[in-house]
């Protein structure tokens, strides 16, 4: 939060402005503009000037980059901070080690308040109070006042104003839907056009202003809409409507009682509201919290985000798959983790999360057939009606999981054929991690492999001073050494670290000492990197870390 009096507000939901006690600031050149949406979309973060560099410049780097972040911070604080004396720091943009950090509440920052109202909306959803959940839509979306991040420069914002518009529009969407299930399908024929020529071949917005239309009489406009949709996919992808479509067209020629208004005869949940699960089922929602004191990997989370939203905006037949390896305790999970959470607006129907137990010595993984239970099961599969054959329990997968925008996240795979039978077909998606090469995925699946490594002697720094109570700092010979006794894996240093902000009183060279001592007797971790999937090799020295620290 910000240490000053003045009230700070910042818009980024459209040109980036900023208020100071209800007074507009002017703000600046476009990069610095750059700089201030940064930093304002992650309040309270240290970003370093690295970070802020390629967010800003990207590829095209000057020489002069560096000593450009510094200026711009320096014209950022004489805007924030009128009053600050010529070198002094800030209290609201500080210098941090090796970096920034914006200190204002989250809530000032407008991205955070339709973030926050928009989880609000959905747990009303979740309720069934329909008034409310409309009401908290409508205040999710005020905050809008244009394109996300006006001309703002540099691929940060490039990717996070895609980011948010998609969020926006599935917003959009999830309150169209209520308002269908409302019965007010007389406001949607007026409202939802625009939106749709914005976004013409979001197929999703055209199935609710079609049924709209239908709903409020217009059948013979509603089943034009269907037509230009279907002549646009054509043209431009090379692809017909997805089934939610075509069956909506087919009900609309055949005037089926289903697609009546609230009061009249339901019939099949697919019909009344595109992409819902069996009737009765709540919408899964079982990704893990994220792991605390997450750092670094930022260029791995932008690639992996653009390969999902890339294929997914495609709308083709393969299914968006990212699969991550690496050595064990290198931080797979936490990674795919981070990405899920931002991948949710991209796949609204759900996230079904399941651990294949991969490198499980002693139960040994899960098979295909016992994850496929566990998935059938979230998806509101009765246990009794679950089929005993493998090939048939994906088959039914797969037909619950067509034509909706879920996100399975598969933790620990153990081979391509586990991992197969998993995949649903269509505008679903897959992230999963693993310890092997699962290279079938990419022939057969189309699957996106990626490798991830150590973290930077830096990152890992920053990791020991995040969670160790106080104990470190990042610029400490100390922290280094435990890096790279450690092999820069997170699972060791985040065991190095909690064993420190237990420990307030034990002094740190005893257990540098003793480490170095250990390890000079067995595999050190840092050794193990070229060995990535050694996985029992890696293991016993991680055991062997946790040994260490608890007998110091």
């Amino acid at each position: 939060m910000a240490t000053t009096g003045a009230a700070l507000r910042i818009q980024l939901l459209g040109p980036v402005r900023a208020w100071r006690d209800g007074a507009e600031m002017a703000l600046g050149p476009p990069k610095q503009r750059a700089v201030l949406s940064l930093l304002a979309s992650r309040p309270g973060d240290i970003m370093g000037v690295e970070n802020i560099v390629d967010a800003v410049w990207g590829s095209d780097v000057p020489q002069t980059a560096v000593n450009g972040v510094h200026t711009y911070v320096a014209g950022l604080r004489r805007v924030l901070e009128p009053g600050r004396a010529g070198r002094a720091g800030g209290t609201v943009l500080t210098s941090e080690s090796g970096g920034y950090c914006l200190r204002v509440d989250p809530a000032d920052v407008d991205v955070t308040r339709f973030t926050r109202t928009l989880g609000e909306a959905r747990r009303s959803r979740g309720r069934g109070d329909v008034d409310a959940t409309l009401r908290l839509y409508e205040q999710t979306l005020a905050y809008w006042h244009g394109e996300a991040l006006f001309r703002i420069p540099g691929p940060f914002a490039a990717v996070e104003r895609d980011r948010l518009r998609d969020l926006r529009l599935t917003a959009v969407e999830e309150r169209a839907a209520d308002m269908l299930a409302a019965g007010h399908h007389a406001e949607l024929v007026t409202e939802l056009p625009g939106t749709v020529s914005e976004e013409p071949l979001r197929e999703r917005l055209r199935w609710l202003l079609i049924l709209a239309l239908y709903r409020s009489g217009r059948r013979a406009h509603a089943l034009w809409m269907y037509e230009e949709i279907r002549d646009l996919l054509i043209r431009e992808l090379g692809i017909e409507p997805g089934v939610d479509l075509r069956t909506l067209h087919e009900q609309i020629l055949s005037g089926h009682p289903e697609l009546l208004a609230p009061g009249g005869d339901t019939g099949s949940p697919r019909a009344a509201h595109p992409g819902r699960l069996l009737r009765g089922t709540p919408r899964p929602v079982q990704l893990p919290s994220l792991p605390r004191g997450f750092v670094g990997r930022t260029e791995e989370l932008a690639r992996l985000e653009q390969a999902v939203r890339g294929e997914s905006a495609r709308g083709g037949p393969t299914t968006p798959a990212v699969v991550v390896g690496g050595a064990p305790g290198v931080g797979k999970t936490a990674l795919v983790l981070q990405l899920a959470h931002r991948l949710v607006d991209c796949f609204p129907d759900g996230q079904l999360y399941v651990d294949l137990r991969g490198a499980d010595l002693e139960g040994g993984p899960a098979s295909a057939a016992d994850a496929l239970a566990q998935l059938l099961g979230s998806l509101g599969v009765d246990g009794a009606r679950v089929p005993p054959d493998s090939a048939a329990r994906t088959a039914l997968y797969r037909s619950l999981l067509h034509g909706q925008r879920m996100l399975v996240v598969l933790d620990d795979a153990h081979s391509a054929e586990q991992v197969r039978p998993l995949i649903p077909r269509g505008s679903s998606g897959v992230l999963a991690t693993s310890r092997q090469h699962l290279g079938g995925l990419a022939t057969d699946e189309g699957a996106y492999l990626d490798t991830i490594g150590p973290l930077t002697v830096g990152e890992g720094a920053r990791l020991l001073a995040l969670l160790s109570g106080g104990r470190l700092e990042e610029r400490n010979p100390a922290a280094e050494r435990l890096v790279a006794l450690c092999g820069g894996l997170p699972l060791p240093l985040r065991i190095v670290a909690q064993w420190l902000a237990a420990h307030p009183g034990a002094p740190l060279s005893a257990l540098i000492e003793r480490y170095t001592d250990v390890l000079g007797r067995v595999e050190p971790v840092s050794a193990l990197n070229g060995a990535a999937m050694d996985g029992a090799v890696v293991d016993g020295a991680v055991v062997d870390l946790s040994r260490v620290v608890e007998a110091s």
